[in-house]
């Protein structure tokens, strides 16, 4: 019988003991260092939204709808659960794109949120001054909760199914073997045994992790928030209000209101410090710090001049690098859950959480794509504490600051460098992060290029983007791919090893390369990668950058009694992609090698100017090229080589607007563990040949027909095609866009999307029905391709 730990008695823990139980876990054990809620969750506002900015954490989101008004019944307890309705203010003209898209989402789901004039608003909520509001979305399904009521029905609901929960226990270790979680060791010196280990102990996390090698980036800040006398003259109930161009929440409790915010340079605070462990611990008053936040509500409603102020609370909150929470099992240990970093939003999220890491610790595997919250997306060096207080000028902040596209953090930069970062910076790069990554977005000829206002439309850079991409019609460009994941798999079983986790076929000749989903048990994509052969017991699998912590646990886990070594390269070389229609010439005119004999999806060691490379004949962008594969130390010198023989930089942004125009997707947007090769159309990678994982499930699936899958679809007039826009045929609503650009050679708006189809339908079919996409409100006409419109027959790749 295996033994769950929950570390943590907070909403987070609670929810989790709940749900387990439910779901008959018979021998649960939640360890809490003081009383249940004692350390963030007492004090939280309460404030329950479904309504979120993306589809996965919508449907968290939403479960909290359903379970909060049945707890009591359920448990017998109240949690003062209250639909109140709520509005999300806007006084800048592109908050209201930002708006239009999430209530269109938001309608998707099942949720009635109503996009409002500011007239509108003032006739709904007489209480509110909407002198600069611009529009409003009401959400009728916004609420509110009572946090330690909503914790005590989570642990009464736990222990009635026999949940164990102890109070007053500290846990001083997280014990493993290898890497395998094997209990808890307490304070006091007490060993506990088990098979699953949950660390949810909020702020106060990031120790017990360290001491399982797991890095968490994790910082605890002041978060405050004033509660007024009561206001008597209020409607009632008084809605979620939130101001998020001053960065406030209002929110009613009792006929009093409650008044918070989300600052830029949030005041971090040392969770391990001599205050720590003090149970319901309240920080000092700082006026300094909330008085723009006060000044913005008196702005907001009139009628708080006259109100006194009967409490000031200042408690811990803990934020992520991210400001996403960090859910799942660790990369690092098996075995080992952690559902820690809310950042102010564990309330609203903890049924959905609880019941997602449930299922997650109990079936070995997500029960919905988690990627934007796993914390297998973690790159290790964030979570230094340096980096993580440097995140806090912004972090805390992004919860309400307008999320324009293709926006870039400014704090905490320039934590992974490549070894060709100088050559990038020299050759005109602005960079940003993408994977945790300083890449070169796009070059800049000169200052006017370089800092470019954010757009809700058309991007700034857009007409530099297809500068770079016109190159390689005659020319040669430069790519910066060093940050993907490189992993070297070698020994007897790494033959076998890959040939049951990869759909294709991995026994090649030495020297090919091959394209192959990395699956799991239900036929979904677990990842998306290249493998080359570099041996008969060797193989280099090279992955996506954002993806690199998350494909190192995948490879470990599979390999587990496979007599196979897994070594990460990734920082070892530098990668740089020589593309463009003179990209053999410029090659050749530095090596000694017959790139002119040189095979599509293949790979050979090399010299360029007297460096040993490593060149591999595939391409991201479509156009004839090599990917050079050099030792890091040696980069700088082939860098210099190429671009003094003519090859000019091409950005991240051009890339992608690049890899679309040519129907090439993208793990983490297009693909993903629900998406199966059948569906994305990736079945020219599968060896139905061979056994793999997922084969059944891909065989029933063929059998009994498709009933969605991905197209690329042009965009007639569409400004800006990001993710997750409704595609509609006719009345109703068949599908979402994954990923969308504009193409820097064709010119088109282009999107992907997972749609619906009739079973036998052939994409010829597709290809001939009406569609439209809502982007930020407004519908635009959209069709189905056939092929990619940039060199369809791939002649250009292949030449």
């Amino acid at each position: 019988m295996s033994r769950t730990i929950i570390i943590g008695g907070g909403v987070i823990g609670l929810s989790l003991a709940y749900h387990l139980a439910q779901r008959g876990e018979a021998d649960v054990t939640l360890l809490e260092r003081g009383a249940l809620t004692s350390g963030t969750s007492w004090h939280a506002a309460g404030i329950v939204g479904p309504l979120r900015a993306t589809p996965n954490m919508t449907r968290l989101a939403m479960y909290a709808t359903e379970l909060f008004p049945a707890l009591e019944g359920l448990t017998g307890q109240a949690t003062g659960y209250r639909r109140t309705g709520g509005y999300w203010l806007a006084r800048a003209p592109e908050r209201m794109d930002e708006l239009h898209r999430i209530a269109s989402l938001g309608r998707h789901f099942g949720l009635t949120p109503e996009i409002i004039t500011p007239a509108a608003l003032a006739g709904l909520m007489q209480d509110l001054a909407t002198g600069g509001i611009v529009g409003a979305m009401s959400v009728v399904e916004d609420a509110s909760v009572n946090p330690v009521d909503l914790c005590m029905a989570y642990a009464r609901g736990a222990r009635a199914k026999g949940a164990q929960i102890r109070e007053n226990v500290s846990v001083a270790a997280i014990l493993t073997e290898g890497a395998l979680v094997t209990g808890v060791r307490l304070v006091d010196g007490t060993e506990i045994d088990a098979t699953r280990v949950a660390i949810c102990a909020g702020a106060w996390s990031k120790p017990l992790a360290d001491t399982a090698g797991v890095p968490l980036p994790l910082q605890a800040v002041e978060h405050m928030y004033v509660v007024t006398e009561p206001m008597p003259d209020l409607m009632q109930p008084f809605p979620v209000v939130r101001d998020l161009d001053r960065g406030i929440y209002i929110k009613g409790d009792a006929g009093k209101l409650v008044i918070g915010g989300f600052e830029a340079d949030a005041k971090c605070w040392d969770a391990f410090g001599p205050e720590g462990d003090r149970p319901f611990l309240e920080l000092a008053e700082d006026w300094d710090q909330f008085t723009p936040f006060m000044e913005a509500a008196l702005a907001l409603i009139p009628a708080l001049e006259t109100a006194g102020i009967a409490h000031f609370m200042n408690g811990p909150e803990s934020f992520t690098a991210d400001t996403r929470p960090l859910i799942g099992q660790t990369p690092q240990v098996d075995g080992l859950f952690v559902a820690a970093g809310m950042s102010s939003v564990g309330i609203m999220s903890s049924a959905g959480v609880g019941r997602a890491l449930a299922d997650w610790m109990i079936e070995g595997e997500a029960p919905m794509d988690l990627w934007e919250v796993d914390i297998a997306r973690v790159d290790p060096a964030t979570a230094a504490p340096d980096h993580m207080q440097a995140r806090m000028a912004e972090a805390v902040a992004d919860q309400f600051t307008l999320h324009w596209p293709y926006k870039q953090p400014k704090a905490g930069r320039g934590l992974r460098k490549s070894a060709l970062h100088a050559q990038w910076a020299e050759a005109g790069a602005v960079f940003g992060l993408t994977a945790g990554w300083e890449r070169g977005l796009w070059y800049a000829r000169d200052g006017s290029e370089r800092d470019l206002p954010y757009s809700v439309g058309l991007q700034a850079w857009q007409s530099i983007a297809e500068r770079e991409a016109a190159v390689m019609a005659e020319g040669a460009v430069l790519l910066d791919l060093s940050p993907f994941g490189k992993f070297d798999v070698e020994g007897p079983d790494a033959l076998p090893f890959l040939n049951r986790i990869a759909a294709a076929q991995m026994d090649v000749a030495i020297g090919r390369a091959v394209y192959t989903p990395l699956m799991n048990a239900k036929g979904g994509i677990e990842g998306d990668v290249t493998v080359t052969r570099a041996g008969a017991q060797a193989f280099r699998v090279t992955s996506g950058a954002a993806t690199r912590t998350r494909d190192a646990a995948y490879l470990r886990r599979h390999a587990v009694s496979r007599d196979v070594t897994i070594t990460d390269r990734t920082e070892d070389e530098v990668v740089i992609g020589v593309m463009g229609a003179s990209s053999r010439s410029v090659l050749a005119a530095l090596s000694p090698d017959n790139f002119a004999d040189f095979a599509f999806s293949t790979s050979r060691e090399v010299t360029v100017t007297g460096q040993f490379c490593r060149a591999t004949r595939v391409s991201f962008v479509g156009e004839l090229g090599w990917e050079l594969g050099i030792p890091a130390a040696s980069g700088a010198v082939v860098f210099d080589a190429l671009r003094g023989g003519g090859a000019q930089p091409m950005g991240h942004y051009a890339l992608d607007a690049c890899r679309i125009e040519k129907g090439f997707k993208h793990w983490g947007h297009d693909l993903g563990p629900e998406v199966t090769p059948l569906e994305a159309g990736l079945g020219f990678a599968i060896d139905w040949s061979k056994d793999f994982l997922g084969k059944p499930a891909l065989e029933a699936q063929r059998a009994a027909g498709l009933t969605r899958r991905m197209v690329l679809m042009q965009v007639e007039n569409a400004p800006l095609i990001l993710h997750d826009e409704p595609v509609w045929e006719g009345s109703r609503i068949v599908g979402l866009t994954t990923s969308g650009a504009k193409g820097a050679r064709t010119g088109l708006a282009l999107a992907f999307a997972m749609i619906d189809i009739d079973v036998g339908e052939e994409p010829g079919q597709t290809a001939t029905r009406e569609f439209g996409i809502e982007v930020a409100g407004r519908m635009y006409p959209a069709r189905a391709l056939s092929a990619p419109p940039f060199d369809p027959k791939g002649e250009r790749m292949r030449g």
